[in-house]
């Protein structure tokens, strides 16, 4: 698995903002936005493109095109959906997957409630967004999904990680073709699973109590 933690002082001021408790939800929505838009340009550094010829107003030349099939974005609900506009501004021409996990907060186990993904991924390019990458038990279940559907490789986007889920996505990942990105690596997880210091519950954050 390779991993990439962006260093951008545009990221990093951007991650302080959202760690910030006093930020409002409204902000809190935009900054992330803004935020996976930086990280996806990291993330697609590796997107397959392959070459055409254009007309240009004076003359004809070579360029890039992204390659068919065209990539699979897959936001993990709910907190995945703040991080979807992000990434489709920077790629409007990749398609649109969800799949709906939810971590036990007593076991810290993942469990699938819902998905609507293509039934066939054979030479795709998956992004997956998770904000948080904390146990990875989540994460690394919803790459595996994607891996069984014949996906050619995944690459993962978070705003945060900790080292415990880096490792266990590591591990869980082994033998996958897999790209993480991360917006930091944050320091530890504590005795709840939440990342420390972290930025509380992503999807309360973005949404709101339910």
């Amino acid at each position: 698995m390779r991993v990439h933690v962006a260093d951008h002082p545009l990221i990093t001021h951007k991650l302080t903002v959202l760690r910030d408790r006093t930020t409002p939800s409204p902000t809190f929505r935009a900054l992330t936005e803004e935020l996976v838009t930086l990280l996806a340009y990291e993330a697609t550094r590796n997107v397959n493109v392959e070459p055409i010829t254009i007309q240009t107003p004076v003359a004809e030349t070579q360029g890039l095109a992204l390659s068919e099939p065209r990539p699979l974005v897959v936001p993990i609900l709910r907190a995945g959906l703040g991080m979807l506009e992000g990434m489709v501004k920077l790629v409007p021409s990749a398609e649109v997957g969800f799949l709906g996990m939810v971590r036990n907060e007593e076991t810290l186990e993942p469990t699938t409630y819902a998905e609507r993904l293509p039934d066939d991924l054979s030479d795709r390019q998956c992004f997956v967004l998770d904000p948080m990458l904390a146990t990875g038990g989540s994460l690394s279940a919803a790459i595996e999904f994607l891996f069984d559907r014949g996906a050619q490789d995944v690459t993962a986007i978070c705003l945060l990680g900790a080292p415990e889920g880096v490792a266990a996505l590591e591990k869980a990942t082994e033998g996958r073709d897999v790209t993480l990105v991360l917006g930091a690596l944050d320091e530890r997880l504590n005795e709840k699973g939440y990342i420390v210091p972290g930025l509380g519950d992503a999807g309360d954050r973005l949404y709101g109590l339910v």
